[in-house]
């Protein structure tokens, strides 16, 4: 995930100072970069990380390594590139310190490729822009890019490298057709609602299925009906065995989830964003077994017998599964590798 910090720590007036910090907890960055002695004074207007020359920081910075290294909080090294010899001195500091942050006053891209070659996975690297376009490009280097952003500009630029940040971290995901083969009531047992922190559009939903490596697009509540008002917040997600894909690539059963997770949203075309869970509703419902076919392979997941439940079908339209007929197709999302602990391993898994 790229971070975000917000660097307010130029203006000689504290009201302008304070809007960049207000503008950045507002966006929801990570981190802002104050003056000596005001972590506190941040702090007031919200919890965010603070970076200072100072040890009652959350995140020590400073361009004196030596006395960095004496700091006990979180390190970062700034460095402003101005020669081959600053460029040596940032990758000697990797794995010394927990970030290195490198400005370019005369911006080039071979510094930072240097940079990033040298210390990606040793630091995290942090590059300092003034705009969202300096942004883009820091974030693309060498494909990999750096850690993060420290924004150097206008409140107003902040929202745009914020956005700029947020879609580079959305995953695109190639989902496919399945061909319905089989629906059958099967009972009674635990169903888990995730009511989310913010609206799905209409076709959005949320991945989950009983194998991990198979998972449907199950469809927001966001559509609205003659006998039930739209709940576009709410994914009827299944039972409480089920897994769902979260934004980091693992899996996760649904009763593992809770309030303050973030769960990933995804639509038709294999857009993703998180959203953050602000509840889950448990409850015991009559469930219907779907079961579909794809290559071979058979594919299942468990979803509440109710006509507000729907699958999405190969033309992005959300499709009740109570008018689910054997032979349609439903998208799902399929990887070739199983899952341990949520996470992906390369051994041969079977689940039925």
């Amino acid at each position: 995930m790229k971070s975000l910090w917000v660097k307010a720590d130029q203006n000689t007036d504290w009201d302008k100072r304070k809007k960049l910090v207000t503008t950045a907890l507002e966006t929801g960055a990570e981190a802002v970069l104050v003056k000596k002695g005001e972590t506190q004074k941040a702090k007031q207007l919200g919890k965010i990380t603070t970076v200072s020359n100072d040890e009652a920081a959350d995140i020590c910075m400073s361009e004196n390594l030596e006395d960095l290294l004496k700091a006990k909080n979180t390190k970062a090294y700034y460095k402003d590139i101005k020669s081959k010899a600053d460029e040596k001195d940032v990758t000697a500091a990797g794995g010394k310190v927990d970030y290195v942050v490198i400005k370019a006053s005369d911006w080039k891209i071979i510094p930072l490729e240097n940079i990033i070659a040298s210390l990606k996975g040793k630091t995290r690297i942090v590059v300092e822009v003034g705009s969202r376009e300096d942004a883009k490009v820091a974030l693309e280097t060498l494909e990999l890019g750096a850690d993060g952003i420290l924004l150097s500009a206008e409140a107003s630029e902040i929202k745009k490298v914020k956005e700029l940040l947020d879609q580079a971290a959305m995953e695109k995901l190639a989902l496919v057709p399945v061909k319905i083969r089989r629906i059958k009531q099967v009972g009674m047992g635990d169903r888990v609602c995730i009511d989310t922190c913010s609206m799905f559009s209409v076709g959005e939903g949320m991945l989950v299925g009983s194998q991990s490596n198979a998972l449907f697009l199950v469809h927001s509540e966001s559509i609205e009906t003659q006998y039930v008002a739209a709940r576009p917040f709410r994914v009827n997600a299944g039972p409480v065995h089920a897994y769902t894909r979260m934004p980091d690539g693992s899996t996760k059963y649904l009763s593992e989830l809770s309030s303050g997770d973030e769960v990933l949203a995804a639509d038709s075309k294999g857009n993703t964003r998180p959203m953050v869970i602000g509840r889950l509703k448990i409850e015991r419902r009559p469930l219907m077994l779907i079961e579909a076919e794809h290559n071979g392979k058979t594919l299942k997941t468990i979803l509440q017998n109710a006509e507000t439940i729907r699958l999405v079908d190969k033309n992005g339209k959300a499709v009740s599964i109570t008018a689910l007929k054997e032979g349609d197709e439903v998208l799902a999302y399929i990887e070739e590798t199983g899952r341990h602990f949520g996470m992906k391993v390369a051994e041969t898994i079977t689940e039925k």
